[in-house]
């Protein structure tokens, strides 16, 4: 399948400090991502596998996208204002969800992970339309991107 990504980097001028599970959430979701992923550059009908850097640049996502040797293709710019709350409500329920791993009762742990995974799915639905003519991707891809989109949010 030429149509994925081979690798996935994230900008490190643009990282802030994470928390051990933030750190771990990103490394899963590249992990996974490199695992199984559909992406295709759709400038590019018979182009891959593709090198994703994703970095921010003042209030816009960057989406560096190179060919496996490294060749730059394509850079996208995405505006983050769709992106504010709902990045803002999944650190707030992802907060409540560790917090709840701790204390909580399985019951209240599970309500806590619905939400957070409903606000993810909402993520990553946002971020097929945002990125809808220039790059396909599939629901798994996108919820990883999500992932790792907040990974450049976090915060200690």
């Amino acid at each position: 399948m030429m149509q994925r990504l081979c690798d996935v980097r994230l900008d490190d001028a643009s990282l802030p400090t994470a928390s051990v599970e933030a750190e771990h959430d990103r490394r899963v979701a590249i992990f996974d991502l490199l695992e199984g992923n559909h992406f295709a550059l759709l400038s590019e009908p018979d182009g891959g596998p593709y090198v994703l850097t994703l970095s921010l640049n003042d209030a816009r996502l960057v989406f560096d996208i190179a060919d496996e040797r490294g060749a730059s293709l394509q850079v996208f710019l995405l505006s983050l204002t769709p992106f504010r709350r709902l990045i803002k409500d999944y650190f707030m329920v992802c907060d409540s969800y560790y917090e709840a791993i701790r204390t909580a009762t399985p019951q209240q742990i599970e309500a806590i992970d619905m939400g957070r995974r409903g606000l993810h799915n909402e993520g990553s639905e946002l971020l097929v339309q945002r990125l809808e003519g220039k790059v396909a991707i599939d629901h798994d891809t996108s919820r990883r991107l999500f992932t790792l989109i907040c990974a450049l949010h976090a915060r200690p």
